[in-house]
């Protein structure tokens, strides 16, 4: 059962656009040792290197994976978001045997909100404080409508919102209100 929010998930203002997006595939490489064998093992499957702490990045992995991203959540915990369901479920496979680690798909428990434009950090800045505005190539943990979010960019112009799913629709309804008022 899809239990996602009913609510309009477009907003678009002047400089703002904000949507949850529903095809995101979200998971969590949760590992022991950041140089461990199971880190290892995910930086080859990926094609590249787990984020340093509090960045994030975009990349193309391989030619039919298309764009992966890499977020830090904390020194034993790294996010990977992919629209590609496929290679989503082959990086699952390739990091199952791995020791010290493991992959876990979160698409149902950690939903993404994309925000769009200029006005970005006007709207963050009102929901949170300037802690919660991530530079290109940031991902940042803190406050957000009064739940701990991630907020990451890996573009200029374009954020997204990392939140449980329980509070998707509070943070959704918090941005609805605090457009409405500008």
């Amino acid at each position: 059962m899809d239990s996602r929010p009913t609510t309009d998930q477009v907003m678009e203002v002047d400089g703002l656009s904000v949507t949850l997006d529903r095809e995101l595939r979200i998971g969590t490489l949760r590992y022991l040792d950041c140089t461990g064998a199971f880190a290892a093992c995910a930086c080859q499957a990926l094609g590249g290197p787990l984020p340093e702490p509090l960045h994030a990045a975009a990349f193309v992995a391989t030619a039919n994976r298309g764009e992966i991203i890499l977020a830090w959540r904390s020194p034993t915990e790294t996010l990977v978001l992919s629209f590609d369901q496929a290679s989503f479920s082959k990086l699952e496979i390739q990091l199952a045997s791995a020791a010290d680690g493991c992959m876990v798909d979160q698409s149902g428990g950690i939903w993404a909100v994309r925000v769009c434009g200029p006005r970005i950090g006007d709207l963050l800045l009102r929901l949170g404080a300037t802690a919660s505005i991530p530079a290109v190539g940031e991902a940042r943990t803190s406050r957000i409508a009064e739940l701990s979010v991630l907020a990451l960019c890996v573009r200029a112009g374009e954020v997204l919102l990392l939140v449980e799913r329980v509070y998707a629709d509070h943070l959704l309804e918090w941005i609805r209100a605090t457009i409405r008022d500008s």
